[in-house]
């Protein structure tokens, strides 16, 4: 691609109605389905209406962090990034393809506005715990961290400790945003709010598909603490 077809592919604006083509183009064996539709109107919600972060902005030290630890299964991301301007939309009919800048995980050094390389379950929440931790040294307080995960992702113990750890060391500028897509093994159903709560954390349980609903629940007041949003979506079995 020419320096001028890539800007001018940059440029253009997409909504969300143009995700599902933006979705379409990327083909191949792709092994988590549910996985790649569930986090998409919490991804696309969070990038139009909430996240300070934009192309240009996305090396700025006072940009907002979005860690996505869901990485498996990441068309979702990768066309909500190509319809923000992150990426080239002609990257996306490469997906998965051995010289590919777009895997079947993420890759911090090659996607465009990506912060972690991830897909490994369990790593992103304590990464954003470190991120907001090391952003509180610095003392800049007003860049906020969002981290996504899937519900089976509480299974790890890493994320046990990350969520007993944030509540009361006061992390007030920590995000997560646990799409429940009934997957987890070792959870009870609609207790995931509790546990968060339990270790000090604001808790809002909101309709993964319902965008006002989303946005209420990201925009939530939550003084002193870390704030986690729980995003049912249809199960992922359904």
């Amino acid at each position: 691609m020419t320096i001028a077809a890539d800007t001018t592919a940059r440029s253009r604006t997409y909504g969300y109605d143009d995700l599902p083509r933006l979705m379409g183009l990327m083909t191949g064996d792709e092994k988590h389905g549910p996985a790649a539709t569930s986090t998409l109107d919490v991804l696309w919600v969070l990038y139009d209406r909430v996240l300070r972060v934009t192309p240009e902005r996305r090396d700025d030290p006072a940009r907002d962090r979005f860690l996505l630890s869901k990485g498996h299964g990441p068309m979702a991301y990768y066309a909500v990034l190509a319809a923000k301007g992150f990426l080239p939309v002609d990257w996306l009919p490469g997906f998965g393809s051995y010289d590919s800048p777009l895997g079947h995980h993420p890759d911090r050094v090659l996607v465009p506005g990506a912060e972690i390389g991830s897909g490994s379950l369990g790593h992103g929440l304590p990464i954003a715990v470190g991120t907001a931790l090391g952003l509180r040294a610095q003392g800049r307080t007003d860049p906020a961290v969002w981290a996504l995960i899937g519900d089976a992702e509480l299974d790890e113990g890493s994320n046990h400790e990350a969520i007993a750890f944030a509540g009361p060391a006061g992390l007030d500028r920590l995000h997560t945003v646990v799409i429940d897509n009934s997957s987890a093994s070792h959870a009870l159903p609609g207790g995931i709010a509790a546990r968060f709560e339990a270790a000090g954390w604001s808790a809002v349980t909101a309709d993964g598909r319902d965008h006002e609903a989303l946005y209420a629940a990201f925009t939530a007041p939550h003084p002193d603490r870390p704030h986690v949003v729980v995003a049912r979506v249809e199960p992922k079995n359904a």
